[in-house]
């Protein structure tokens, strides 16, 4: 059987709108290596998306599910609960930033997560608006498109999303959105489309992660904060991608100064196994009825379990530090790879959440093409990429944060001669 074999029989059986960004078919991986079908060997500098934080078929997570795949797979924890579900909750609400009490609740997926939070802020606050920022990313259920601040492909073909959802501008000093301005267009919102006294929340990204790895400046993240703290306004971070380690800190939140009222947890929680969570103020999280809140698989055991063998790993390995040291060393040799190819409009390294942007070096235009022509490359040169960007024009790099450093040096050995490939062909 060959990749493109494969290839032809998924295209045959699963709807296109389920893309694949690689025709490589994964038969075994471990820490940052990959292998397919074929024996090909790859270097993964996506992580599934920052889920393995912890590295591919990480032996301490595959043994603590393995002890427990043998007592039990799935009781449903809202029927019979078990020990490792109260656990990891007392854990992440040890971990999450601030002071204040804080309770939580486990679902199975990132767009469930965020579902939920805003769920909580209704309940809380018996309102029903939300403000969202344009370029951030909250899932592909109907709720969570609609916060979605990204056309293509998350939300076209799919409305109408649900109503009393809006969005400002997220900061961002690269194309020249000021945090003035990002606060202004919130005070504008106020004025033409929605008192303050009819909002819920504002949910925004620390580091927005789809759309384009962009950091959230303090003082918008304290502005956000005050506006919220004046007008009985829920913030609720959303954690999803920048969380466990990813980003130097435990949460990305951390460096912003503000304690959140909810925050939505997912991706790198339990190094592979499906389980999502929402934390936040024990008052607020108390705001919704017995019932209101959960699933079927919510807080499977199987996630718990895992879930708990990461936050040791996280510990006991030092993540945060190692993280850290990736994104020093991607800083360096992306930085010095832009003074041979001028296409490199900006480097952002937050920990080990990194990106490349592309733009044109005359016009500042996106080039959309080049970052296309690199991930199309990567495949054939045993590496594997994601781009992001509201413009398409970002590549992003998220390691497992237990990469060797031999192997993120030979990663980055492959992208900088695909990157000059790319851009000699481009003069």
């Amino acid at each position: 059987m060959t990749n493109q074999q494969l290839h032809q029989r998924r295209s045959q059986v699963i709807a296109q709108g389920m893309g694949a960004l690689y025709p490589l078919y994964v038969e075994k991986a471990e820490n940052a290596y990959v292998w397919d079908i074929e024996g090909n060997k790859y270097i993964d500098f996506a992580a599934g998306i920052a889920v393995t934080n912890t590295g591919h078929a990480n032996k301490r997570i595959s043994e603590a599910v393995k002890a427990q795949l043998d007592n039990f797979s799935h009781t449903c924890a809202m029927v019979t609960p078990y020990a490792s579900f109260v656990e990891l909750a007392e854990k992440l609400t040890e971990l999450a930033p601030g002071e204040t009490k804080k309770k939580a609740i486990f679902l199975t997926t990132g767009a469930e997560a965020v579902e939920n939070a805003v769920k909580v802020a209704r309940a809380h606050t018996g309102r029903s608006g939300v403000i969202a920022f344009k370029g951030g990313f909250h899932g592909r259920t109907n709720m969570t498109m609609g916060l979605t601040g990204k056309v293509a492909p998350y939300k076209a073909g799919f409305g109408p999303f649900p109503n009393e959802i809006y969005h400002a501008p997220y900061p961002n000093a690269f194309h020249g959105i000021s945090v003035e301005q990002s606060l202004q267009a919130i005070d504008d919102l106020f004025a033409c489309d929605i008192e303050p006294s009819r909002v819920a929340a504002i949910i925004f990204e620390p580091v927005q992660g789809e759309g384009g790895f962009y950091q959230a400046p303090q003082a918008f993240a304290q502005g956000l904060r005050q506006l919220c703290d004046k007008h009985g306004i829920l913030l609720i971070a959303d954690e999803i991608q920048t969380g466990f380690a990813r980003t130097g800190k435990m949460f990305a939140t951390e460096y912003l100064g503000i304690e959140p009222d909810l925050m939505t947890m997912a991706k790198g929680i339990a190094g592979g196994f499906p389980i999502s969570a929402v934390v936040g103020k024990a008052n607020v999280m108390d705001s919704a009825l017995p019932g209101g809140l959960g699933g079927t698989y919510a807080g499977s055991p199987l996630g718990c379990v895992a879930g708990l063998e990461v936050l040791k790993i996280i510990e006991e390995e030092d993540l945060c530090a190692k993280a850290m040291g990736i994104g020093e060393v991607v800083n360096a040799r992306m930085t010095k790879l832009q003074e041979t190819v001028p296409a490199i409009g900006e480097i952002r390294t937050i920990g080990a959440m990194m990106a490349i942007e592309f733009t044109d070096p005359e016009s500042g235009q996106p080039m959309q093409d080049m970052t296309k022509a690199v991930i199309s490359k990567a495949q054939e040169n045993g590496l594997i990429l994601l781009s992001c960007g509201v413009k398409a024009n970002v590549i992003r790099l998220l390691p497992p944060l237990t990469i060797e450093s031999q192997v993120l040096s030979e990663g980055l050995d492959k992208l900088e001669n695909i990157i000059t490939q790319v851009s000699n062909a481009a003069v």
